[in-house]
């Protein structure tokens, strides 16, 4: 077809109707047809010019334009878009009358007649008749125009959803394809209910509404994805909200959730006004509003808890309902000891685990739970250990290295080098006989270091290691022992290679052991050491450092002992 006035205005007229159809803008759809009219006319004037089609919104008439740049002469590539500054003089006049040719300087019209001599970047548009419009030549356009149109559709839906993520929706299952649920999102496309993110063996059928946490929104190449899921705590948390007025309002917050889909979950709850009971207030009145949780939930069972900031605390609300007797905390490990009578050991665990993993989800730690018989029985044992470095290192008889370990020794480092006043405590302790024992202890000490040092150096570490201020021999000889035997090697270590961590591998806390771990060198004592060798070696410029010492010493400062151990 050829683009004439008696089709000018049905232009406009069926942009105005494909974005009425598809709810896009009305410009989107007049330049994929601009774009489309333009690749017609590349076909009929030659693939190689610059051809621009411009569609009056008004009127409907389309202008097409060949834009040729002027480009220095050694950057001349295409000469039917390009043109020397020499060979555009010919063009750089005004234009004849009854054209519309026209010169653009930094996208400005320029006047020849008053803009000197043409410059590298000029365009010069120069008017071309219209094109007919052939069979192949309309397809193809109305190719282009499709394209366009469903980018911007996908466009509309992204920017519709990309900011509902963390939201619930409402939706029509549409089908289910291997398990996967397609919900139609009215007004908006479809949503994908993956077969994991569904609750049990829930099934549905076309037609059926239903309700899912968006998870996640992606743009992609076939459009912007949605993902729903109806097992992530997060879903429970915004029904909580929708339940729940105090939750929306903020007078009560959800500090953590933990869910076993569609049979138990644990949320934790705290309420920021001393008059409303946060546990309370989310069961409702005879239980109306946790009920309208479960039954969304396919009957999932919930306990809600009330937070508190102490760890033991909120652990022993969160094993409800087991009683605790006990609770040690090891922060460093992000460990937890849970001690409980013998008659709630099962309780506490619960259903194939059920009960200690939610609350392990809920806390953010690993638990341990064992019975008082079990606790009493280890510490039994850790008694007698250290009952026995005693005697065997310091040449004590038994009930005088049950002493010790019942006032708290539990190192030759301690007994060597603590202050004489806390062994004089001990019944039967004067001042000769704890200088006895701090000489015993030192001696035995200094025979220890000089045999670790000598394996140390049999291993091949070199003076600038064992001279390292921080490092032990003890310590010198571990870190010969894994190949780390210069200060070189030493200082490309990481810190939690040194002091061991924990990562977390598909969901499972893994240990990984640090080379000093057993001289209990903390993370950040380790990352302090490594730093230190590397200014050492000249890696580091130790003005770079004076920040982070500041922050380290300020979080040292506000840090909690290691270990806590809380009655409950």
């Amino acid at each position: 077809m050829a683009i004439t006035s008696a089709n000018q205005l049905e232009l406009l007229q069926t942009a105005e109707a494909v974005a009425r159809e598809k709810m896009i803008d009305p410009g989107l759809v007049i330049d994929a047809m601009e774009e489309s009219l333009a690749r017609a006319a590349k076909s009929r004037y030659g693939a190689e010019m610059d051809i621009h089609v411009k569609i009056d919104r008004k009127t409907g008439r389309a202008a097409f334009t060949r834009v040729r740049t002027v480009v220095d002469e050694e950057a001349l590539e295409n000469y039917q878009a390009e043109f020397t500054p020499d060979q555009a003089k010919a063009y750089f006049v005004p234009a004849a009358p009854g054209r519309d040719d026209f010169w653009l300087r930094d996208g400005v019209r320029i006047d020849p007649a008053e803009a000197g001599e043409p410059q590298a970047g000029d365009e010069f548009h120069e008017a071309v008749p219209p094109v007919e419009m052939g069979r192949i030549a309309a397809q193809s356009a109305k190719q282009v125009i499709l394209q366009k149109v469903r980018e911007a559709e996908r466009d509309r839906q992204y920017e519709a959803f990309k900011d509902r993520a963390g939201t619930i929706i409402n939706g029509v299952v549409k089908r289910e394809e291997y398990g996967n649920v397609v919900v139609e999102l009215q007004g908006y496309g479809e949503a994908m209910l993956r077969r994991n993110e569904k609750i049990g063996r829930e099934a549905y059928r076309p037609g059926e509404r239903i309700r899912a946490y968006v998870k996640d929104v992606r743009r992609e190449q076939r459009g912007p994805q949605i993902f729903l899921s109806r097992t992530a705590p997060e879903f429970m948390a915004e029904l909580f909200k929708m339940e729940v007025p105090e939750i929306y309002d903020g007078i009560i917050d959800i500090k953590a959730v933990a869910r076993d889909p569609g049979s138990r979950a644990k949320i934790a709850v705290i309420s920021y006004d001393n008059s409303i009971d946060p546990v309370g207030a989310c069961v409702g009145m005879r239980g109306s509003r946790v009920q309208a949780v479960v039954n969304e939930l396919q009957g999932e069972k919930i306990d809600i808890i009330p937070w508190n900031e102490d760890q033991a605390t909120f652990l022993v609300n969160a094993l409800q309902p087991a009683e605790v007797s006990k609770v040690v905390i090891d922060e460093d490990a992000q460990r937890i000891e849970v001690v409980v009578p013998e008659d709630q050991l099962s309780l506490a665990i619960g259903r194939r685990g059920q009960n200690v993993r939610l609350a392990s989800q809920l806390t953010g730690l690993d638990i341990d739970i064992m019975t008082e018989a079990q606790d009493s029985e280890r510490r039994q044992k850790d008694f007698e250990e250290r009952t026995k470095l005693f005697m065997d290192t310091l040449d004590l008889d038994e009930f005088f290295a049950q002493l010790l370990v019942a006032e708290g020794f539990t190192t030759l480092e301690e007994v060597a080098y603590v202050e004489v006043d806390e062994l004089l405590t001990i019944d039967g302790v004067d001042e000769d006989t704890a200088g006895e024992l701090q000489a015993r202890a030192r001696d035995v000490l200094e025979a220890q270091a000089a045999e670790a040092l000598e394996k140390a150096r049999a291993l091949g570490a070199e003076d600038s290691l064992i001279g390292f201020e921080g490092l032990s021999p003890q310590m010198v000889l571990a870190l010969a022992q894994d190949d780390v035997k210069t200060l070189e090697d030493f200082a490309t270590c990481a810190d939690w290679e040194l002091a061991g961590g924990w990562t977390t591998d598909g969901g499972v806390r893994v240990k990984d052991d640090g080379i000093l771990e057993p001289f209990e060198v903390s993370l950040e004592e380790a990352q302090d050491m490594v730093m230190t060798a590397r200014v050492m070696l000249g890696w580091v410029d130790p003005d770079d450092l004076m920040p982070q010492a500041d922050e380290a010493g300020e979080a040292a400062d506000a840090a909690p002992d290691n270990e806590e151990e809380t009655g409950a």
